[in-house]
Parts: structure tokens; C-alpha cells; sequence
């Protein structure tokens, strides 16, 4: 029963639980796994439940995962190189050289995810918030309108979780990030004052919509918060949400987040449906 929109060139931050169905989320909008009901759309018009998941990605949806994946063999360059939107069959391949265009692109890219001094560099040697941003840079390298970003910052230092935030920040704009992540200083962070975080739990929307709201009562030295739905009654939607929070000396007493009804928060029971931003 989950609705969910993003806007073009939004950055969505994502919260919850585990089990909450983030992941599951992702994988039905990049064709992992297919609903039992509902609509997804990308745009107004392309429906991505009529599409594999090759033509997924070819419709301009990128999906990082949380353990990066680069070719370790390979310089940064020809990570980059062969992540390029190109006709990928094996006699355009073997023909393939760079253009001008092509060299810009990807000075440009190698210069957003703060990798231009390591160009030389073999993968392999890089280190785990690196080789995080040239998995990033490689999807770029395919111009996604929207990119699915699944705990992106996870066993950073904090200085690469910084320049992260950065990165992701410089993209909001050009293109739609949905961001899951349990970190709620990198959550604070990119979202700010104004941006949007959304809570799930048990595959619902609890939270819609503001950083305010759904990140007020939580310290930063919060470690791995338990968010539960709660009913005034039994049949009706979740009205508040209890937070059973773990700080650094042990247990805290739970914290009530109110909530405002939305249609995601009152929808009963039936499909739901996500729109994603694309083209506009």
C-alpha cells in the first residue's frame, strides 16, 4: 500500500526500518521484482511494469547498491570509459574511439565526484568512499534522469561522508535522487531545512514530507532508531509514530511523532501506485 512521487530533479531522502520496504521499493522501479498490483510510472507516460529491467536502465533509471561495483582491475578512466552511453554490440565496441564530446563528458564527471587527481589510478587501489563515488561517476556516465542511491554513505569516514553529501547535493537539479540511508547526520545533511524526507514502515508511508517533521526529535548520536506505526484504533490509519531510540548510554524513553493525514497515511487497503520523476 505504498504511493510515493518524486519530482524531476528532486532529491528524496528515504528512512525506516529495516523491513520497511525500502529495497523492495527499488526493486519493482528498476524491474527487480514485479508488484502484485499497483502502477509505476516513470514521467507521466512510460509505465515501467511493461519493461525488463535492461530497458529499465536504458530508460534513464540508475540504481547504485551499498557495496560499490567497478571493474578493480581498471584505472578510474577506463571505468569511466566503458560506462558510457554507447551502442554496446561487439563491432561498435571494437570501433568505438573518444570524441571531443566524450573527453568532456567525462573530465566533467571525474571532476563532480572528486576524482580528476586519480584518473590513473587502478580501482582497486582506491579507497571505499572512492571507489562509492566512481560507481556514482559511472552512472552518470549514462545521463539517468532518476538515481536510486541504497545506503550510499555506508562505512565511510567521516570526511568522505561529507564530500558525499557534496556530490549529492550538486546533483539535485539535473537529476531525481531518491536516497535511502540510516545516517541521519548524511540525512540532515542533504536534506536540510527544506528538503523532503519520507518514513516508511511495514510498507507504508508514515511520514510524507519534511525534515522537520520527521527528523526533529532524533539526536545525532542516535544509533539505528526503531520506528513503530500506531493506531488510535484498531481499523483505522497510523496517526502518530512511537520511537523506540538507542542512544549511547543505553535505551531512551519512546518519542511520539504526531502525523498529519495524507492519502498516503489514510489509503485502506488495495494497490498503490509511485511516480517517479523523469522527463517533465
Amino acid at each position: 500500500h505504498l504511493s510515493l512521487d518524486i519530482a524531476p530533479g528532486e532529491l528524496r531522502c528515504i528512512i525506516g526500518p529495516n523491513g520497511a520496504g525500502k529495497t523492495t521499493m527499488m526493486d519493482i522501479i528498476t524491474g527487480k521484482t514485479r508488484p502484485d498490483s499497483g502502477t509505476v510510472y516513470f514521467g507521466s507516460t512510460i509505465d515501467l511494469l511493461r519493461h525488463n529491467e535492461p530497458e529499465i536502465a536504458q530508460l534513464g533509471i540508475g540504481r547504485k547498491f551499498q557495496k560499490p561495483t567497478v571493474f578493480e582491475q581498471l584505472t578510474v578512466f577506463e571505468n569511466l570509459e566503458l560506462a558510457l552511453k554507447t551502442d554496446k554490440r561487439v563491432r561498435p565496441s571494437m570501433l568505438f574511439r573518444l570524441d571531443s564530446a566524450a573527453e568532456d563528458r567525462l573530465a566533467d564527471v571525474l571532476r563532480t565526484i572528486h576524482l580528476a587527481g586519480e584518473v590513473a589510478r587502478r580501482a582497486g587501489d582506491l579507497s571505499h568512499g572512492q571507489k562509492q563515488w566512481l560507481e556514482i561517476g559511472m552512472l552518470l556516465m549514462q545521463d539517468p534522469k532518476l538515481l536510486l542511491l541504497d545506503e550510499p554513505v555506508a562505512g565511510m569516514t567521516d570526511e568522505e561522508t561529507a564530500r558525499t553529501a557534496e556530490l549529492f547535493l550538486s546533483l539535485k537539479g539535473r537529476h531525481s535522487l531518491m536516497v535511502v540511508e540510516h545516517d541521519m547526520h548524511f540525512i540532515r545533511a542533504i536534506a536540510g531545512d527544506t528538503g523532503t524526507v519520507t518514513v516508511l514502515a511495514e510498507g507504508r508511508v508514515l511520514v510524507p514530507g519534511a525534515t522537520a517533521l520527521a527528523l526533529q526529535y532524533l539526536d545525532t548520536t542516535v544509533d539505528a532508531p526503531q520506528w513503530t506505526p500506531a493506531w488510535s484504533s484498531p481499523e483505522g490509519p497510523p496517526d502518530r509514530v512511537m520511537l523506540a531510540l538507542q542512544g549511547p548510554e543505553g535505551p531512551w524513553p519512546s518519542l511520539i511523532v504526531p502525523l498529519r493525514a495524507t492519502p498516503a497515511s489514510t489509503s485502506g487497503a488495495g494497490s498503490g501506485g509511485a511516480v517517479f520523476g523523469g522527463s517533465s
